[in-house]
């Protein structure tokens, strides 16, 4: 346990350019994800019909942000071969996955925010929308962890600055789609408690619109 709290103290306070060892990030990405995931799904509180979705919640934040990097990867990846950049990619690569760790661990600190919000407030969907801002806290913060570890690589090269932008929007674009397809992750008191939606596809873009204008009624 205290090799991992070393590990998770090194992403956020990097010394000099070595990284984390790579066999502990999924692993960092798997637990503290999860922790933040089940705090997610304590909404609907902890009668015996609703433990599920805790665990649900607890599996699907691990799942969301694993699935986005592996989906965002092998395009990435191309690009940074037609630029020139393929022999420097073992270094992204340990990068990005750094950063995937280190958003778990600024989102497993935010959860005592959360259940604080929870306690505070009932609306259904107004906790959506302040677990969204968790979300954006952490994967903000992230990006300092993320500009860290590439400095380097941008020293060597500068079309890492590039391919550092293009994968801030490929990631972006992936994850905020397979959010709304992984949903629910809270868990509406109303519904029954499930792990996918019946209807999962949908423009996650027009939804999460939507959820804006109904929660502050315009």
């Amino acid at each position: 346990m205290a090799s991992y709290l070393q590990q998770a103290d090194h992403l956020l306070r990097p010394r000099g350019q070595a990284l984390p060892s790579l066999r502990v990030l999924p692993l960092l990405v798997i637990v503290l994800g999860g922790g933040y995931g089940a705090v997610m799904g304590t909404y609907g509180g902890l009668s015996a019909d609703r433990l599920w979705q805790v665990v649900y919640s607890g599996t699907k934040v691990p799942l969301l942000l694993l699935a986005t990097f592996s989906i965002s990867l092998p395009s990435f990846f191309v690009v940074n071969t037609l630029a020139g950049l393929r022999n420097d990619f073992g270094k992204v690569l340990s990068a990005l996955l750094a950063t995937q760790a280190g958003l778990t661990v600024i989102l497993f600190s935010l959860a005592p925010y959360t259940i604080l919000w929870y306690l505070s407030f009932d609306d259904y969907g107004r906790a959506i929308l302040f677990n969204g801002l968790m979300f954006a806290v952490a994967s903000i913060s992230a990006q300092f962890i993320l500009l860290k570890f590439y400095r380097p690589l941008i020293r060597q090269n500068p079309l890492h600055r590039l391919m550092l932008v293009l994968w801030l929007l490929i990631y972006s674009f992936v994850g905020i789609q397979m959010g709304w397809v992984l949903r629910p992750f809270i868990g509406s008191p109303d519904e029954p408690v499930e792990f996918f939606r019946e209807n999962s596809w949908g423009n996650a873009y027009e939804m999460v619109f939507g959820i804006i204008q109904r929660s502050f009624g315009f």
